[in-house]
């Protein structure tokens, strides 16, 4: 049985929102060819084989036998990869139309979310400081969403933080259901309940949306097969993300997972700067700062 060190949660999880931010990158620059479902598409199409691949070296290298796959840890999966391929379209909308970074920002309100859904469903309490929190970071994402002109001359509609701000929620709902899925697992070791999660989800999402492309937009399989080369980058960059952050659920829960995941705020910054050279106005600069110390702010008081 493995035994974790109490902090290697965190290194996944910085560690996962470093490739996270590497893939996301590259699935922007798909969008142009394959569109917002293709480019979503290819996260899990070329996604998969390296999360088989990542199976079959934890079943060769760890002598702990792979956990069953029961009925409520499929339930949990299944739930938390349809609301990652739903989060991740939208997503990849959102940044059509606002800069990397702030639809990035606008994504990771996705704790605040988490927060209040325990105090509608699970009857948490909301104290005064977490309320104050939320509304500090409802202040955050007014500042960084609120419509004008972008870079290129284009106007982005009010639309585009909807669209950031669903895909924060819905990742917040992946994110329990694969923490849920890889509890249900179970078994004697972490990593493989973590990575068997990883490849279940993947084989879910690859035939769900290979199979409404094939009916509805075989076109866009046809494109996502020419443009293999990005695709395996970003298909591998996905994986790799998502084995960390199972890795970091497994050993912790999504909300403290989710408070060091806003590093990915840092990294996004890097990449609009340095590769996309977009520049943030003085008023996001300061609702991204509100943004982050609001679901920071929640998470500690919570």
């Amino acid at each position: 049985m493995l035994i974790a060190p109490a902090w290697l949660w965190i290194v996944f999880t910085v560690a996962g929102s470093a490739a996270q931010t590497a893939r996301t990158a590259m699935q922007r620059e798909l969008i142009d060819v394959l569109g917002t479902i293709g480019a979503t598409h290819v996260r899990f199409l070329f996604g998969l084989p390296f999360g088989l691949l990542f199976l079959a070296l934890v079943a060769l290298l760890i002598r702990d036998p792979l956990p069953p796959i029961t009925a409520p840890a499929l339930a949990w999966i299944a739930g938390g990869a349809i609301s990652q391929i739903a989060a991740t379209a939208l997503m990849l909308a959102a940044m059509r139309e606002r800069s990397f970074v702030v639809a990035t920002a606008l994504v990771k309100i996705e704790p605040v979310w988490i927060a209040l859904a325990g105090a509608v469903f699970l009857s948490d309490p909301l104290t005064p400081a977490v309320l104050a929190a939320i509304l500090v970071a409802t202040l955050g994402v007014l500042l960084t969403s609120w419509p004008r002109p972008s870079h290129g001359g284009r106007t982005p509609s009010a639309g585009s933080a909807v669209l950031g701000l669903a895909a924060g929620a819905l990742f917040g709902f992946a994110a329990i259901g694969y923490r849920g899925g890889i509890g249900a697992l179970g078994g004697t070791s972490f990593v493989a309940a973590a990575t068997l999660a990883l490849a279940i989800a993947l084989m879910l999402q690859t035939a769900l949306l290979t199979g409404y492309l094939a009916l509805r937009d075989p076109g866009t399989l046809r494109a996502i097969a020419r443009a293999w080369r990005p695709s395996l980058f970003a298909g591998f960059m996905g994986a790799l993300a998502s084995l960390f952050w199972f890795l970091a659920f497994a050993l912790q829960s999504a909300a403290l997972v989710r408070t060091v995941a806003l590093i990915e705020i840092l990294f996004a910054l890097f990449v609009s700067r340095g590769i996309f050279q977009q520049r943030l106005g003085a008023r996001e600069g300061v609702g991204l700062l509100l943004l982050v110390a609001g679901v920071a702010a929640v998470l500690n008081a919570a």
